[in-house]
């Protein structure tokens, strides 16, 4: 996979993609970034990359030619996904990170200032993505947890596959508690059925635990969540231990 950053502050990068598991995935030639200043590609002796909007307004908003030529000088194909890190995109999830980590190369275009030229958005971007409900200064760390999720998907990146696999999210549910040693930590417990060796228990009991995690802490997950009816009846009595407690 390759990634291209356009940012006004390339240095914001060097700690997130020289650490851990990206640095890892690079080590192994599975991917390769690099970050474009995209102040070098303004054309005005000044290097300015914003102004004024038209008809008024609050703040600067970022001029298109810097991104446009900028864009220009990235050797892209049909298939690359340019990625806008814009408030107004689609909700970033499990998901859209799948879809995009098998992507052979993205585009990271991060803004800064009140927003951006709607001629960048109307030309140039494939996705418009959103981590959240809320406004950042600008599209650096965004991108970079974008990149986090993405890249750890790849094949062979994590060493073990299953690791993914199994993460909250990734099937639509929450994961499932862990455990370590010791056994035993003061009057705390590791659940028996760990310590069986029946895998098939274990992984009903880890399939319970998800489906009743999810309804605890996000029950919004369950409305999209393909139930069975063992599921549903898993819920039920768990539900009925709930009231029986109050």
């Amino acid at each position: 996979m390759r990634i291209d950053y356009l940012t006004l502050f390339p240095e914001m990068f060097d700690g997130v993609l020289n650490s851990s598991i990206l640095k890892r995935a690079q080590d192994k030639d599975m991917l390769s970034v690099r970050t474009i200043n995209f102040r070098d590609y303004a054309e005005n002796k000044h290097n300015q990359v914003d102004d004024y909007p038209f008809g008024g307004g609050q703040g600067m908003v970022l001029k298109p030619e810097p991104i446009f030529n900028a864009m220009q000088a990235i050797e892209k194909t049909p298939e690359t996904r340019v990625v806008l890190m814009c408030p107004q995109g689609k909700p970033f999830d499990q998901q859209l990170a799948q879809s995009l980590s098998e992507s052979e190369h993205i585009v990271f275009i991060c803004g800064h200032y009140e927003g951006y030229d709607e001629r960048i958005r109307e030309q140039l971007v494939t996705d418009e993505i959103s981590i959240g409900d809320y406004v950042l200064t600008g599209g650096e760390l965004p991108a970079m947890t974008m990149t986090d999720a993405i890249v750890r998907l790849l094949p062979g990146v994590l060493g073990n596959q299953q690791s993914h696999e199994d993460d909250s999210f990734q099937d639509g549910l929450l994961e499932f508690p862990q455990y370590t040693r010791p056994r035993e930590y003061g009057d705390l417990k590791v659940p028996d059925v760990l310590l069986s060796g029946n895998h098939a228990k274990i992984e009903a009991w880890r399939h319970e635990q998800k489906l009743i995690r999810t309804y605890e802490k996000r029950p919004d997950l369950l409305e999209r969540y393909p139930l069975s009816e063992k599921d549903q009846q898993i819920l039920k009595t768990y539900k009925k231990q709930l009231k029986s407690k109050d």
